[in-house]
């Protein structure tokens, strides 16, 4: 039941736990206590709303930064990272394979604001030796949803 449980919540973690309950063939309090478990255990983190900021009027620019750190003697990558996600503006730290060690993902309201926040803040971290900054342009598929849809070419076709 947990594999399942945790694969129906992460799509839609709003679903009525009556539901829930009938998807899974069980009793709607053995979902709620699955869930108590999972929350206690660490395992669910959080529930989130997933929204197309496009579609809203609030300014608001991603940013994903690749830093290449010095790990720190026994601590690894752990402490530089945890400096970094503790910024009110990082969004996400990952420990990722390749060039760099850290992909950081931020939010901001302008392209200035996550600049500035590069170069005055994340930049300026003893361990930290290089930054590399992109910006997402535009957001097609986030968390498994297609954001947007495709407009239909709503012309007669006229034949001879």
């Amino acid at each position: 039941m947990r594999e399942e449980l945790l694969a129906i919540i992460e799509k839609n973690s709003r679903i009525d736990l009556k539901e829930l309950a009938v998807i899974l063939g069980v009793e709607e309090i053995d979902v709620v206590n699955e869930l108590a478990a999972l929350e206690a255990e660490g395992i669910i983190c959080g529930y989130h709303t997933l929204i197309n900021w496009e579609q809203t009027t609030i300014d608001k620019v991603t940013a994903l930064i690749e830093v290449r750190v010095t790990p720190q003697r026994g601590q690894g990558f752990d402490s530089i990272a945890e400096r970094i996600y503790k910024y009110p503006e990082v969004r996400s730290v990952y420990l990722i394979s390749g060039g760099y060690d850290l992909m950081v993902i931020l939010e901001g309201k302008t392209l200035r604001e996550v600049s500035n926040f590069v170069s005055d803040k994340l930049s300026t971290l003893d361990t930290v030796l290089s930054t590399a900054t992109h910006f997402i342009l535009k957001k097609y598929k986030d968390h498994g949803t297609v954001l947007g849809s495709k407009k239909q070419d709503e012309r007669e076709m006229i034949t001879p």
